[in-house]
Parts: structure tokens; sequence; C-alpha cells
């Protein structure tokens, strides 16, 4: 289809429902509008499709808004999805170097609690290697000194048996026999002793072994005794013989002899007399007993000395011990040092670490705060552009219900056309209303063709004029057979109209904004005749009437906003 045939088919539906409905309005509306709630719009078509273009290009200004403010809203919403992904991951990231904070420190206190009581073992080790080094060295000097003392005590002990064993020995001594009544007088008996000595020696029993040399007269002197103990004569020679007895230390000894000289003598009886020894043998007193001092020193002495070794060993393996185990304790707390300073180490490096994670999730937060602030915004935007879409759609619908009116004398002179050929060809505009319905229920192209064989049929002769109205009449959703008999009213009508020497205007009101609209009203007639001249006034016909002129207007109306909105 040309577009000079889709303009003609535009235009003619125009003119026809223009028509229709100026002849409706001018007998029939006024009295509908009386009884109808609904406002109602009028004005030119000319101020119609300015409205429209207006609302439209609100309509697509308000869309291109929504969609800018959708793509921003799904940009601001990745944007927040991400922000809150991130902050998730500081979040994560954050309570992970919380918890290796707290494991650090839990590892930094440990350690510490180690190297402090490797510190305090350290002291005590080394305080009991300290004590017994000290012991040591005592014990060290306690058998120095023990060793001083035995060597001292066995000094002594030798010097007294040195002279003990000279004493026993012997010692030769001055000894006279003197008589026992007068110690003055030299004995008898001393001519026999005349060496005048005596040989001494100490027993260990502490007494004296006193020896007198016989040089003669061994051959009258019979028996010599002290105390009653008789002394032992060891002959030394035919008359001669040493005299030994025993005695306690003394200054003198009395001692009993028996002398018997019958031999050289007879008249001469036995003789008993005492003689006083005198001989000195307390040189020896005090030997024995210092001997037996510097011997039980020496004793001492050495049993001291035994200990003080036997000690001495002990402590030196106590000391040697405690020496070890402080040297073990310095390495153990050697080791805690160094672990609690790794400890330590590894904590600030956590801390860090923490500090870090810290501030990466306050930023993240931050951030899906300011994404979430930004989504906000987007979604107020896109919920405000949507009102506007709304508000300039509903804008829309108000510009595309305004009811276009055509003045008088046009429709006049209109509708007087179309009655001269609905009344030259009534069949033939029954059959095209016919096959207008049938188009009607196709698709918006079946239509459009149906319209362009309509607009070609009108453009032929004047019965394609009635067909075409009654084509689009049908368009609109009327039965075929009430379409024929509304358009063979609506021609007699509008013949009666045409005739009229009075007519009906309709006065436009065009409205600024879709909210505001105001009723056709319809002026006085010119005279009374007018009512006289309406056939069938309020009757079937002019109901059909009504319907025809409306889906003419509507038919008409919809291609051209077809072509606007294409």
């Amino acid at each position: 289809m040309t577009s000079h045939v889709k303009n003609t088919l535009v235009t003619t539906a125009a003119i026809a429902g223009a028509l229709a409905a100026t002849t409706l309005f001018n007998t029939t509306t006024v009295k509908a509008d009386t009884t109808s709630s609904a406002p109602v719009t009028t004005t030119t078509s000319a101020t119609k499709d300015t409205a429209i273009a207006s609302a439209q290009a609100k309509v697509n200004s308000a869309s291109a808004a929504v969609v800018s403010a959708q793509a921003a809203y799904g940009s601001a919403s990745t944007a927040a999805s991400d922000a809150a992904a991130k902050t998730a991951a500081a979040s994560a990231s954050a309570a992970a170097t919380s918890s290796a904070v707290a494991n650090a420190q839990a590892a930094a206190d440990s350690a510490a609690t180690a190297k402090s009581t490797a510190d305090a073992n350290l002291a005590k080790a080394q305080s009991t290697a300290a004590a017994t080094s000290l012991a040591k060295s005592m014990t060290s000097a306690a058998v120095v000194s023990a060793q001083s003392a035995v060597a001292s005590a066995s000094a002594k002990a030798s010097d007294a048996d040195s002279a003990v064993a000279s004493a026993e020995a012997g010692q030769t001594v001055t000894a006279n026999l003197m008589k026992s009544d007068d110690p003055t007088q030299a004995s008898a008996a001393q001519q026999y002793f005349a060496t005048k000595t005596a040989i001494v020696k100490l027993l260990p029993s502490g007494q004296v072994q006193i020896t007198i040399p016989l040089t003669s007269g061994l051959k009258y002197l019979k028996e010599v005794s002290y105390n009653g103990v008789d002394a032992t004569f060891t002959k030394t020679g035919d008359d001669s013989a040493n005299i030994t007895f025993t005695a306690d230390p003394a200054t003198s000894y009395t001692l009993a002899m028996t002398m018997d000289i019958t031999s050289v003598m007879p008249f001469m009886p036995i003789m008993h007399e005492k003689a006083l020894l005198d001989v000195d043998t307390t040189i020896f007193n005090g030997l024995l007993a210092p001997k037996s001092a510097a011997d039980a020193a020496l004793t001492s002495a050495q049993a001291a000395l035994s200990t003080a070794e036997t000690n001495a060993a002990t402590v030196a393996q106590v000391a040697s011990k405690a020496a070890s185990a402080a040297t073990a304790a310095a390495t153990v707390a050697s080791d805690a040092a160094v672990a609690a300073t790794s400890a330590a180490t590894n904590l600030t490096s956590a801390q860090a670490a923490n500090s870090t994670a810290q501030a990466a999730l306050t930023s993240a937060q931050a951030a899906q705060s300011a994404a979430d602030a930004v989504l906000a915004a987007a979604k107020a935007n896109l919920d405000s552009a949507n009102a506007a879409l709304t508000s300039a759609q509903a804008e829309l619908k108000s510009a595309q219900n305004i009811v276009v009116v055509t003045p008088a004398s046009s429709a006049a002179s209109s509708a007087s056309s179309a009655a001269s050929s609905a009344s030259s060809t009534d069949s033939s505009a029954a059959s095209s209303a016919s096959s207008a319905a049938s188009s009607a229920s196709s698709t918006d192209s079946s239509a459009a063709s149906s319209a362009s064989s309509a607009a070609s049929s009108a453009s032929s002769t004047d019965s394609s004029a009635a067909s075409s109205a009654s084509s689009t009449a049908s368009s609109a959703g009327s039965a075929a057979s009430s379409a024929t008999n509304s358009a063979a009213s609506a021609a007699t009508a509008t013949s009666n109209v045409a005739s009229s020497t009075s007519t009906t205007t309709v006065t436009s009101a065009v409205v600024a904004t879709p909210a505001t609209t105001k009723k056709a009203t319809s002026s006085t007639p010119a005279s009374s005749t007018t009512a006289k001249t309406l056939p069938q006034t309020g009757n079937e016909n002019q109901s059909a009437l009504v319907a025809l002129g409306l889906a003419i207007l509507t038919l008409g109306i919809y291609p051209m906003m077809k072509r606007k909105h294409a």
C-alpha cells in the first residue's frame, strides 16, 4: 500500500467519523451528556495532535529516564553487591587475623611463662651450683686442714714415739747402793756394783725395767728382790751378772738382798740386809702420755682427714651435678628466651596484620555504606522516573482520549454527500459492511488491507464511501446486519440534517493538562424547527448512528496514532 493510499484512507475515515460525530452531537449528544458523569475534553485535530506529541515526548523522555535510572540502579546494585562481598571478605580476613593474634598472644604468653620458669630454674641451679661450689671449696679446705693436722699429729706422734723408743731401748743412769737406814752411807754391797750405774728401760705399761750390773760377788749374793718380787739374775761371767727388776718410775728403790759369805768366813752367818738403790727413773715420765696424746691426735686427725676427704668427694660430686644442672638450665633458659623473642615477633606481626585487616574492613564497610547510599539514591531516582513515566503515560492516554470536533458547515456538507451515496447503493453498503466485519476480527495487517480496499472503492464510486463507513463501523465490533441498518439510517438522518435551515454547534474546549477536562456543551438550537426536522430522534436508528460515528472516528484516529508511534 502506497503512502498516498494510506493518507487517503486515514483522511476518509477521519472525515466520515467527524461527520457522523457532528451529526450525532447535533442531535443527541447534549441529552447524553446530561446523564454522564465522565468528563469529555474536546478540541481540534491539530491541538490534539500537539497534545499527543507533547505527551508522547514526555513519555519518551520519561522512558529514557527510566532506562537510565534502571541502568544506574543496576550499576549501583552491582557495586553494592561487590562492596558487600568485599566487606564479607574483609570481615573474614579480620576475623582470621584476630584469631591469629589470639593464638600468637597465647603462644607469646606461654613462651614468656616458659622463659620465666626457665630463668627461675636457672637462678636456682646457679645458686645451688654456687653453694655446692662453696661447700666443695670448704671441704677441700677442710681436707687440707685435716691433712695439716694429721701431719702435725703425726710429727708429734713421731717425736713421742722416738722418745718412747729411746726410753724403751734403755738409758744408762747413775745408780748407788746406799744403806736403807742411812741413805747417806754406801751399802756394804756397793763394792760388788763397781760401775755404780743402772740401765733403765721404759716399758709400754709405763713401768721401768731397771738392770743393775753386778761386777763381782755373784758367789756371795744369793738373791735380790723388790717389793717381794725376786729380781732376775742374768750371768754375764763367772762371778758377774745383771740383776733386773721392774718397778714404777721413781728416784730410789729399796732392795732386799741375801748374802752368804760362809765360804770365806765360816763364822759369818747368812746376812739379810736392805740397800737403797739410788737411781732416778723418772726421766721417762711424760713420755708415754704425750705419745698416747700424740697417737690419739694423730688418729683423730687421720679420722678428720678421712671424713673431710669423704665430704669433699661427696660435695664435689654434688657440685659437679649442680654445675651440670646450671649449664643445662642455662641452655633451657637461652632456648626459652629465643622462643619468647620469636613468639613476641610473631605476635607483633599478627597484630600488624590484624590492624591492616581491621583498617581494610573499616574501609570496606565505608565503601559498602557509600555503595548502599548510592543504591538507595539510584532506587529513589528509579522510583521517581517510574512515577514520571506513569504520569506521562497517563497524560498521553488523556491526550489520546481527547474528542476532535469538526466545525458545523463542513460536517453538514460531508453528511449530505454521505447520505446521497448511502441512498443510492444500500445493497452495496450492506455487502461492504459484512466484509468489513470479517476484516475487523483479523490482525492489524488484514484491517489495513480492508481499509485500503475501502479507500480505493471510495475514489471510484459514491457507493464505496458508504461501504467504507460501514466497514469502519464493523471494525469497531458491530454486527453485519446492524451495520447495514445503521448505515441506511445514518444516510437518511444525514440527508435530513443537510436540508435543515438551522444547525447545532459544539463548542471545543482545549485543556492544557490531562488531569483537567471539560464536558462538551451544545448551544441552543437556532429555531424550534430543528427538532422537527430530526427524524426518529432517540429511536434505534439514532443509536445505530451513534455507534457508527464513534466507530468511524476511532478507526480514523487509530492509524494516525499507529503512524506516530511507528
